[in-house]
């Protein structure tokens, strides 16, 4: 029997071999410019060559999860897939929608996929939350998100021998 430790201790480093996906909506980009910045500089901070990354953009957050499971079913294998976006709360409940439907539909891939997908989508009720959650006063939360596609396919690396 494999014994994995819960919690991860010491510095988390990616595996040899590994790619990674980074999908990031377009939509609010000088936030998703900043969580995409945070992720790709934790995955390469870890090890992860930047060769290894690939980045693909959608036009907004609602597109993420199509890009994901595409990239879930495409020929490349991934040690795990981050989606980024900004969702900031405006006067209709377009907002509500928006939020809702991409984060099911992002946990519902995640469920079902022997691939980590990881949620970096921030659902903010000012610009202002959005930008303080991406530049580093809270946190960035796309190294955040790195972070957990690192421990998730490290777990899953482990699992795997």
């Amino acid at each position: 029997m494999i014994d994995i430790v819960a919690e991860h201790q010491g510095f988390l480093m990616t595996h040899p071999g590994q790619h990674w996906a980074v999908v990031v909506s377009r939509f609010n980009q000088r936030v998703t410019d900043r969580l995409l910045e945070g992720a790709v500089d934790t995955l390469v901070r870890h090890g992860a060559p930047a060769e290894t990354v690939d980045v693909f953009w959608t036009p907004g957050a609602f597109e993420l999860p199509n890009i994901t499971s595409y990239l879930l079913s495409s020929n490349k294998k991934y040690a795990a897939l981050i989606a980024l976006g900004a969702i900031v709360r405006g006067e209709t409940p377009h907002f509500d929608y928006i939020a809702s439907s991409t984060t099911a539909s992002l946990a519902e891939l995640n469920r079902h996929s022997m691939t980590p997908v990881i949620f970096g989508v921030l659902t903010c009720d000012t610009m202002e939350q959005a930008e303080a959650r991406s530049d580093g006063k809270s946190g960035n939360k796309g190294a955040e998100a790195a972070l957990a596609a690192i421990e998730m396919a490290d777990l899953y690396y482990r699992l795997r021998e």
